[in-house]
């Protein structure tokens, strides 16, 4: 079983379509908290590491083989609790962020709110070391879209941020910071690679959920 730590509801439907999609067999278990976001947002990531951890042991308590985190905010911090955790846990965001350094060395970041911007953009640093590669970040928080998703209103707010990764032209990757933005991905015209993280997250965690039960 792979667990999911999720910071929206409105992510369920999202995973469980990708799962059925090119993952087939594979049971997920969702844990949703939406309180670990806000209050990540106004007191910062590290603010809820105690209940992050206590989720991660919830999971591994109850079968899960590895958790991905879907929340690019507090995605650093689930990731630190791996070893407490007794289980892989991996942030949604890690490979696509490998991808984008592997594109290039100019990457946009877009995101709805500013507490991904700093997360993410550590994250593709992270990865340009690792690689040993070059990276320029850039950051952007595209306005009125998190008020769009905040409403319920998932396509207008894929629009605006479909409408601001068109408007980069001086990038080699353009990174979609968060699953929540991951629809504007196909409305995009700009001839920039436009990079999201829910295929790559799930795939990379089904990896190490099958990795952890071992052969059969």
């Amino acid at each position: 079983m792979l667990a999911l730590l999720q910071t929206s509801f409105l992510h369920v439907p999202v995973f469980d379509a990708l799962r059925d999609e090119t993952h087939q067999g594979l049971e997920l278990r969702h844990f949703v908290d939406e309180e670990l976001l806000a209050r990540a947002r106004v007191e910062g990531p590290d603010a809820v590491a105690d209940d992050v951890r206590a989720v991660l042991s919830q999971a591994v308590a109850e079968g899960a083989r590895a958790v991905l985190c879907t929340c690019s905010t507090i995605g650093g911090i689930a990731e630190a609790a791996a070893a407490e955790a007794g289980a892989p846990v991996l942030r949604v965001d890690r490979p696509m962020a490998a991808a984008a350094v592997a594109t290039g060395p100019r990457v946009a970041v877009l995101a709805t709110v500013e507490s991904t911007l700093g997360p993410t953009a550590d994250l593709i640093e992270e990865e340009a070391h690792r690689a040993g590669r070059p990276v320029a970040v850039r950051t952007h928080v595209v306005p009125g879209a998190w008020q769009r998703f905040a409403a319920g209103d998932t396509d207008g707010c894929a629009r605006l941020v479909a409408t601001a990764a068109d408007a980069i032209t001086d990038a080699d990757a353009i990174v979609l910071a968060q699953v929540s933005i991951a629809p504007a991905e196909r409305l995009t015209t700009t001839r920039v690679p436009v990079l999201s993280s829910p295929r790559l997250g799930l795939a990379a965690a089904a990896r190490a959920a099958h990795a952890k039960q071992g052969p059969a």
